[in-house]
């Protein structure tokens, strides 16, 4: 067996201890997963002193001795706290609760926002419709536009009785300009 095929069980076990981990924490699981805990230190042991010469497989295989390093310390803390009597199954699951919602704020953080695709949209029109018109585009920035609209865009609210707005530009005597609509009228225009 090669060593893609090593790193691929050394993943699969890693996932599948972690999740038993949490299982015996919550207290759906008896006893602590040590046989599979066994089984993954060895295949931890398996490559620590063969040199591997295949930089992907290196850096996968650093990546998964960290991640069950890390994952060990945590489990280690939290069998002290049983011992001692100081470990509460209710804090283990807002520990999971904390840790998922930073994953989805994490995920949040890389996707842009609803409003910035907007934005996005907004300015290249608005740079199309400038160039269209022959007028320059140096001039004009992002971050200028994102600040008229955000200043525009509560007396738009408050004047349309509706914060589902949704900007356009047109071009009007040669002109471009930014228009604002409610979403669904502008979207019908």
């Amino acid at each position: 067996m090669g060593i893609a095929e090593d790193l691929l069980i050394f993943e699969n076990r890693l996932k599948e201890l972690i999740t038993r981990y949490e299982q015996f924490f919550m207290g759906l699981e008896k006893r602590e997963p040590l046989k599979l805990l066994e089984e993954v230190e060895k295949l931890v042991r398996r490559y620590a002193t063969t040199p591997i010469n295949n930089t992907m497989h290196k850096h996968r295989y650093n990546n998964l001795v960290a991640r069950f390093n890390s994952y060990r310390q945590h489990w280690n803390r939290i069998l002290r706290e049983i011992e001692e009597g100081r470990y509460s199954r209710d804090r283990f699951k807002a520990e999971l609760h904390e840790n998922s919602r930073h994953t989805k704020a994490a995920r949040d953080e890389q996707q842009p926002a609803p409003q910035d695709q907007e934005l996005d949209r907004i300015y290249a029109e608005l740079l199309e419709a400038r160039r269209s018109c022959k007028l320059p585009v140096d001039g004009v920035t992002r971050e200028q536009l994102a600040a008229t609209l955000d200043k525009q865009r509560p007396l738009i609210s408050q004047k349309l009785g509706t914060s589902e707005i949704q900007f356009r530009v047109v071009v009007e005597g040669g002109k471009p300009k930014i228009k604002a609509g409610t979403k669904h009228k502008a979207s019908h225009e």
